[in-house]
């Protein structure tokens, strides 16, 4: 006897509310008929599209600049990324160290604001120009580490922000952000994420009306059931946002009694059966993330996505208008 277990992460799903409605509206899908069996997924409307932190791949992420360039690029809702200063201060950066995309080092949560407002958001961000040689734009011109205070005043109030908290321990960062949202009375437009459930956890206990992902767990292992078993035992509750990945590297583990053997794939689990489970009890809606081409962004489309995530809208908008293909405005 084996079994087979399936690694992954960064899977994610949301719950609905009044700030997505219009995202609700775009695509809805055929649901299941009472006795559970599977119908066509029909799609009633283009995905709409969600910037990756800004869209990463236009302008240095999660920065203002990145912000107002995605949504002049078409973006019609944004990824954020959140993490705390030493002393409180919400800001927007995504990876450990400050090395990794700014002139600076260490980690954030060890530095003041009044230091990390000094680095350049831009620094490591190149382009290829026309010569094929690396430039960094941004070296010359460089641009700042927000605060999510400034984040949120910078994006007009009906765009919806999707918040992923990415730091531990996530009790500085969870205060810090209900600081923040509580400020500004942005809960309805803010729709909150992180890969750690003391976070999620920690929000939920203390402000019962913010709008919290699904367990990325939950979402991966109904896709998981669907694609290996072809099993919907668990479909997600009428009102829940589910989303992750379009394509995703895995690792399948098949365990024996003397070893195991590891085999890697790219699971392309969302198929129309996995789609019909997830809104097989009523209104779920679904977002596609990494989707960079206009083939993807069609197949996500034909399947009822309601919204796609990608790095680059721009790229994405132009090569969609070059193929003619219709996207929501």
């Amino acid at each position: 006897m084996s079994s087979a277990l399936l690694r992954s992460h960064r899977f994610l799903a949301v719950s609905a509310t009044p700030a997505w409605t219009r995202l609700a509206a775009a695509s809805i899908a055929a649901l299941a008929c009472a006795s559970g069996a599977l119908t066509p997924v029909a799609a009633s409307a283009a995905p709409l599209i969600v910037a990756h932190r800004g869209g990463t791949g236009d302008t240095p992420e999660n920065t203002v600049q990145a912000f107002t360039n995605a949504l002049q690029n078409g973006a019609q809702a944004l990824w954020m990324t959140v993490q705390v200063t030493r002393d409180g201060v919400p800001v927007m950066y995504r990876p450990a160290d400050l090395s990794a995309l700014t002139d600076g080092r260490g980690k954030l949560s060890d530095v003041d604001y009044t230091d990390v407002h000094k680095l350049n958001a831009g620094y490591a961000f190149s382009r290829k120009g026309a010569d094929g040689q690396t430039a960094y734009p941004y070296r010359d011109h460089p641009l700042p580490i927000p605060t999510l205070r400034e984040a949120l005043a910078a994006v007009p109030a009906n765009v919806p922000v999707l918040l992923d908290m990415k730091q531990t321990p996530a009790a500085p960062l969870v205060e810090a952000v209900i600081k923040v949202l509580d400020e500004t009375n942005a809960w309805s437009r803010v729709r909150l994420y992180s890969t750690e459930a003391e976070a999620t956890d920690r929000m939920r206990a203390r402000r019962p009306q913010a709008q919290l992902f699904e367990s990325r767990d939950a979402t991966r292992n109904r896709l998981v059931a669907a694609a290996l078993a072809g099993q919907c035992a668990t479909p997600p509750a009428p009102g829940t946002w589910a989303g992750i990945e379009f394509h995703r590297q895995v690792e399948v583990v098949e365990r024996f009694t003397l070893g195991e053997g590891i085999s890697k794939v790219v699971a392309n689990w969302w198929t129309p059966a996995a789609v019909q489970c997830f809104k097989s009890r009523g209104d779920v809606h679904l977002v596609a993330f990494g989707i960079e081409t206009p083939q993807d962004f069609e197949a996500a489309s034909q399947l009822g996505f309601d919204a796609v995530m990608t790095d680059s809208p721009a790229r994405l908008r132009a090569a969609l208008a070059h193929q003619g293909q219709g996207v929501a405005k």
